[in-house]
């Protein structure tokens, strides 16, 4: 049966970023359900006809909205990418994302769009991240928002913030999961290029590695340990395969993923039950096995800790899952 669209309007207000702008178009744009439905409908709403894109500040080209605001007053999900945050929100944008929030419909900020957010009084109280160069900014003007200036992005349940420019994706691919679950949107991150993998409470700033020699990357490792994640691999394994000692994997681990080798491993086994669950009908402890969390029991206490839910309550929510 053909899924009704779901609405997302995404705002063109002047001084959008333009790559903040194109990220939620192309990954709601994508999404495609195992039916062949594309279970979204985006629309680009300007509080003018054309506005001014901008990067870094500095306006470069000019983007046309198809659509005046009032198209996003029935979607159920609205998208403020980031912005010029010097200048003040239009009276009419936090006239509809309050409106918006007053009806439960789904709001989503992006980089600096977060800044609109907090104007509309929708972030009073609530933890909420933002770019981490807006920071500072973003405090002093909203000092009733819990700030997490480091996470790439933030859940609040129908209130979504994510961190700069990258971290859009993160963002949108997360909702996409939840959604749809993990399969689907593993399908939208390969359209993309990129990984489904990065939590929101990753940090949004990495210090650069060292240059690394012609051997420093850990590529081909992380594309073993991928292929392995079934197996029981212990530090020592990845370390072998790397031709590392564990102390050095540790901190290249740490330099170029943000994360610990086994954190990481652990990441790639939850990924891989979730797509087992959603897309078979193993019995738990056969999904446990290959998914390489060794038991039932094992599987069910990941799931808790990370998803806050059993193997077969996600596997009910996605199996057949009609989305939001």
């Amino acid at each position: 049966m053909p899924v009704d669209p779901h609405v997302v309007a995404v705002l063109a207000l002047d001084g959008v970023v333009g790559f903040d702008l194109a990220i939620p178009c192309q990954v709601f744009g994508l999404t495609r359900l195992p039916g062949g439905d594309y279970p979204y409908q985006v629309r680009v709403c300007g509080t003018a006809p054309s506005v001014t894109a901008t990067a870094g500040g500095v306006g470069y080209y000019r983007i046309e909205a198809p659509h005046g605001l009032d198209a996003a007053e029935d979607a159920g999900t609205i998208v403020v990418p980031g912005m010029t945050f010097t200048r003040p929100t239009p009276p009419e944008v936090i006239d509809l994302l309050q409106a918006a929030a007053a009806r439960a419909v789904r709001v989503i900020s992006i980089c600096t769009g977060a800044f609109a957010l907090a104007d509309a009084g929708l972030l009073s109280g609530r933890r909420a991240t933002t770019h981490w160069a807006a920071a500072a900014e973003f405090s002093r003007r909203h000092p009733d928002v819990q700030l997490d200036a480091g996470a790439l992005y933030v859940d609040e349940g129908k209130v979504f913030t994510s961190a700069g420019v990258a971290a859009g994706l993160d963002l949108c691919l997360h909702v996409v999961r939840r959604d749809f679950g993990a399969a689907v949107a593993s399908s939208v991150a390969r359209a993309v290029v990129m990984s489904p993998t990065r939590d929101g409470d990753q940090a949004q700033f990495i210090p650069p590695p060292p240059p690394l020699t012609a051997d420093g990357s850990l590529a081909t490792t992380l594309a073993w340990m991928r292929e392995s994640a079934s197996t029981a691999l212990s530090l020592t394994d990845i370390a072998r395969h790397a031709n590392l000692s564990t102390r050095t994997l540790t901190r290249r681990f740490r330099e170029q993923t943000g994360t610990t080798p086994l954190d990481w491993l652990a990441r790639q086994r939850l990924q891989l039950a979730r797509e087992l669950l959603e897309t078979t009908d193993l019995p738990i402890p056969v999904v446990a096995e290959r998914s390489g969390h060794g038991s039932a029991t094992a599987l069910r206490a990941h799931f808790d800790r990370e998803l806050h839910t059993s193997p077969n309550r996600y596997r009910r929510s996605f199996r057949h899952t009609e989305g939001p």
